[in-house]
């Protein structure tokens, strides 16, 4: 069991994207990441190295938080490691890009499952781990949670969903002196955008109406989630913070 290290953060989809890049600005001497990724072993690794050379120690937790037993599972891998934790980040995202008209069933569960009920779940199950010292439940929403976007209902409705739980979860925890809270990005440029339809088009659309002149960058989110991690951050509650470049303005 660890004591040596003074804070303990568990990042669900930290491998890639807006999860390798929190990870990354979590990793400092003193702290212990566990990192939990879906399949990607390689891109796995090299953000273990990557923590590890900036001093912090990371543990690589595998599986889909999607699925309620390997909640379970990889909780049992913390608590081989540590009493407590001090930060919960939900990250991880899956779904289709279709319109909702051609949704299946499985298509609109597994958003459920990966992008809301996990939420659920994680937090339920880091309770006890966090309720005696308190600590930080952080959630990675998109605008198409609040406003249409082609080909993402089933996305954007879960998230809609986790941004619901973030306030609920924020006025049930705070005895506890869990503070939860959410952040939206617009467009990332991460990997995942690739798989968007006709993506170089939203892109350039997306361009002419963000004032900030520029696609996000993954850094760009987890330099709020930094904030939200924050002693600073202590009276905001249930809230979703929107780091958009200024894109939603209009």
């Amino acid at each position: 069991m660890e004591t040596t290290h003074h804070r303990f953060i568990f990042i669900t989809g930290g491998s890639r994207g807006i999860g390798r890049a929190i990870a990354l600005s979590q990793a400092k001497p003193g702290t212990f990441l566990f990192i939990n990724y879906l399949r990607d072993d390689e891109a796995a690794s090299q953000i273990e190295k990557e923590i590890e050379e900036r001093g912090a120690k990371a543990c690589l937790l595998q599986g889909s938080v999607g699925d309620p037993e390997t909640i379970q599972t990889l909780f049992k891998e913390i608590q081989r490691k540590t009493e407590r934790l001090d930060a919960l980040i939900h990250n991880a995202a899956l779904g289709v890009f279709k319109p909702v008209s051609q949704l299946r069933v499985k298509d609109w569960d597994i958003s459920m499952d990966v992008n809301a009920k996990a939420l659920l779940l994680l937090a339920q199950t880091a309770l006890p781990l966090m309720k005696q010292t308190g600590g930080k439940i952080i959630a990675i929403s998109s605008l198409g949670s609040r406003r249409y976007t082609p080909n993402y209902g089933a996305i954007g409705v879960s998230k809609a969903a986790l941004e619901n739980l973030i306030r609920y979860l924020a006025v049930e925890l705070a005895p506890h002196k869990i503070g939860v809270n959410g952040v939206c990005g617009g467009l990332i440029e991460t990997d995942s955008l690739k798989m968007f339809p006709d993506i170089e088009r939203m892109k350039s659309e997306c361009l002419k109406r963000t004032p900030g002149g520029r696609v996000g960058k993954p850094e760009d989110l987890a330099n709020v989630v930094a904030f939200l991690l924050s002693p600073e951050s202590n009276w905001i509650f249930g809230q979703t913070i929107v780091a958009d470049g200024g894109y939603s303005l209009f």
